[in-house]
């Protein structure tokens, strides 16, 4: 079986995150391939969009919020996730256990003793008249049926076990605004689709092909990592007649779907930076592929990463019209030269135009 070393993986991630080259899809076409965008920072889906699309603008993302082609939603790993609404209708009901057994992680003390069936239905029949609402707004209309138990262990089980969206202004572009949340079939019009009826797992399959063409290679742990599904097994073995595997250095299997690229791994990769809590770092148990295993626990603090010849480098900060980069290693005078230029455009975007100040920090000790 056929080796691919951490360069040759690091390649092929770029080419699926789009990152190698600037891609021409649309914002809605990039959202779809890279199967959303983690978004629990609003403005952040603005500069993971700016640093793989040619030519993007942030009004094109703004108007698909609006426009309800892209809605803000927990999804993978139970974190809000910018994807379309194509997909958040087809893969919520697959997500549902998941996020009811991560909310009851955190909160089954809080809970004991409450029926989370009984406690569906009183959300569902205070949220069915369609209005939008903030988390005080549902604990407070909760509140009186179970006084005793912290309005906030209320909301997230709640938001968790009924499909909802997070309505803009939320995640508009510079839009300062909380969250109000609504029914995602309110907003879409349309019900989520239901699980599948025979034991089948199709949407599963769908989750770890579209995985594949977005972050492939990839181990099962890795697809497990991004998603936060362990239901995955028999979606992919029903998958494997379709792919091609592969083993990492260390002898994982690796899957992937025939046709995905693996480009040359001497393929030069350019300066790109990335924004926080980017799934090119966090959708993989083993990122060795992209960040050295010294700064993985950075990829959790919501630290901006540069990446330098494709691997993370240095992170990255915006104060006062300033993009500041404080590198993780030291630089040639070449690599400082390409971040500064790539850092100029970046502030010039976050700016609209306005500036193109940037600051490499010295070299660490």
């Amino acid at each position: 079986m056929t080796v691919l070393d951490t360069r040759a993986l690091n390649r092929a991630t770029l080419a699926r995150q789009l990152l190698l080259e600037p891609s021409g899809m649309t914002p809605l076409d990039a959202v779809a391939h890279l199967c959303g965008l983690q978004a629990q920072e609003p403005q952040e889906p603005f500069v993971g969009l700016w640093t793989r699309l040619r030519g993007f603008t942030p009004a094109a993302l703004s108007d698909l919020l609006t426009g309800r082609q892209v809605v803000r939603t927990h999804l993978m790993r139970r974190t809000v996730h910018l994807v379309t609404a194509a997909d958040a209708l087809a893969w919520r009901a697959r997500h549902t256990p998941m996020l009811r057994q991560r909310v009851l992680a955190v909160y089954r003390r809080e809970l004991a003793g409450i029926d989370l069936d009984e406690l569906e239905t009183a959300g569902r029949k205070i949220m069915a008249d369609g209005e939008a609402r903030t988390m005080a707004e549902l604990t407070a209309a909760l509140a009186g049926r179970w006084p005793d138990t912290p309005p906030r262990a209320l909301g997230e089980t709640l938001i968790s076990m009924i499909p909802n969206v997070q309505l803009p202004p939320r995640g508009l572009w510079r839009a300062k605004a909380g969250v109000r949340h609504l029914p995602l079939a309110h907003w879409l019009r349309r019900d989520p689709a239901p699980p599948s009826p025979d034991g089948t797992d199709p949407t599963g399959q769908d989750l770890a092909r579209r995985y594949l063409a977005a972050f492939g290679p990839a181990a099962t742990a890795d697809l497990r990592a991004w998603c936060g599904l362990a239901g995955l097994p028999a979606a992919v073995a029903a998958l494997r007649p379709e792919l091609v595997a592969f083993r990492d250095e260390r002898g994982r299997e690796l899957l992937d779907l025939p046709d995905a690229p693996r480009p040359d791994p001497a393929t030069p990769a350019p300066v790109r930076f990335l924004p926080a809590f980017d799934n090119a770092v966090l959708g993989y148990d083993d990122r060795t592929r992209i960040i050295d295993t010294a700064h993985r626990g950075l990829s959790i603090t919501g630290a901006r990463f540069v990446l330098v010849d494709g691997r993370v480098t240095a992170t990255w900060t915006r104060t006062d019209a300033t993009v500041t980069v404080t590198p993780l290693r030291p630089l040639t005078p070449a690599e400082r030269s390409d971040i500064a230029d790539h850092g100029q455009a970046l502030a010039s975007f976050l700016s609209d135009g306005d500036t193109t100040r940037v600051h490499v920090a010295p070299t660490p000790p």
